[in-house]
C-alpha cells in the first residue's frame, strides 16, 4: 500500500512540476485538452484526417495547444500554418465568384470553409458542454473563423450569422459523443501529445467500451423481463391449480 501511495505521489508530483514548467494551472491544463479534444473529434465524424494533436504551449508562445493536420509530421511543422490563414484568405477573396458568376467551380472551397468553421467552433462546444461557465475564447480559432467566413459572406452580420450557424452545427455533431471528447481529453493529458492514428485509436476504444457497455445494459434489461416473465407465469400456474379443484367440485354438485 505504502508503494502504491509512493507511486501515486510520485506521478502527482511530476504533473505538478510539469504545470509549473509550462505555467499553467489544473484547470486551465484540462481545459485546453478538452478544447483540443473538441477540435479533433469534430474534424474526424466530419470525415477529416488527422496529424495529431499536443496540449503542449509552442516554447515561443504561437500557442497553448495545437491540432493538425495529416501533411504535418510534427506538431511545430510549417505546413497549413494557422498563421498563414487570415493572408491566404485574404488573397482568395477576391478569386471568389462574384454576382452573377457561377459558383459550382467554388464549390469544394464553399464546403472547406463551412467544415473548416464548424471545426473550429467545436473546441468551444466541447468546453460548454463539459466544462463549468464560458469557454476561454482561442484568438486563433476566431481569426481563422472570420477569415474563412468573409470568403463566403458578405457584411459582417453575415459573418456573425454564418459563424453562428456553424456552431450551432457543432453543436448538434458533438452532442452524441461527450463520452468520446471526455476519453480524449484525459488520454491527451496523461500522453500530452497524439499522432492521428492514435487518436483515433483512443475513439476506437471509446466507441467499443460504450458499445459493450450499452449491450451489457440491454442484455440486462432482457434478462429482467424474462425473469418477471416468469414469476408472472409462475403466479398464472399457481392461480390455476388452486382454482381447478373448485372448479371439480362444483360440476360435481
Amino acid at each position: 500500500m505504502n508503494d502504491d501511495n509512493m507511486s501515486f505521489g510520485d506521478e502527482h508530483d511530476e504533473y505538478d512540476d510539469l504545470l509549473a514548467e509550462i505555467g499553467r494551472t489544473e484547470c486551465e491544463d484540462e481545459r485546453i485538452a478538452i478544447h483540443g479534444a473538441g477540435h479533433a473529434v469534430a474534424a474526424r465524424l466530419l470525415g477529416k484526417p488527422l496529424g495529431g494533436a499536443t496540449i503542449n504551449p509552442d516554447q515561443n508562445g504561437k500557442y497553448g495547444g495545437l491540432v493538425w493536420g495529416p501533411r504535418h509530421s510534427v506538431a511545430f511543422g510549417s505546413d497549413d500554418d494557422a498563421a498563414d490563414v487570415p493572408e491566404l484568405c485574404g488573397q482568395l477573396r477576391d478569386l471568389m465568384p462574384q454576382d452573377g458568376e457561377v459558383r459550382g467551380d467554388a464549390a469544394d472551397t464553399y464546403l472547406h470553409v463551412l467544415d473548416r468553421c464548424i471545426e473550429l467552433g467545436a473546441a468551444s462546444v466541447a468546453e460548454r458542454m463539459l466544462l463549468p461557465g464560458e469557454p476561454v475564447p482561442s484568438v486563433s480559432d476566431v481569426e481563422q473563423a472570420v477569415a474563412l467566413a468573409t470568403l463566403v459572406c458578405k457584411s459582417a452580420e453575415a459573418v456573425e450569422r454564418f459563424l453562428s450557424f456553424c456552431e450551432q452545427q457543432a453543436h448538434d455533431l458533438l452532442r452524441p459523443h461527450g463520452p468520446i471528447i471526455m476519453a480524449l481529453s484525459i488520454v491527451l493529458k496523461i500522453r500530452r501529445t497524439l499522432t492521428g492514428a492514435e487518436i483515433d485509436d483512443v475513439i476506437a476504444t471509446t466507441v467499443a467500451g460504450l458499445q459493450l457497455a450499452a449491450e451489457r445494459r440491454r442484455r440486462a434489461e432482457w434478462r429482467k423481463g424474462e425473469l418477471a416473465a416468469e414469476r408472472f407465469r409462475a403466479a398464472c400456474d399457481y392461480l390455476n391449480a388452486v382454482r381447478l379443484p373448485s372448479s371439480a367440485q362444483n360440476r360435481v354438485q
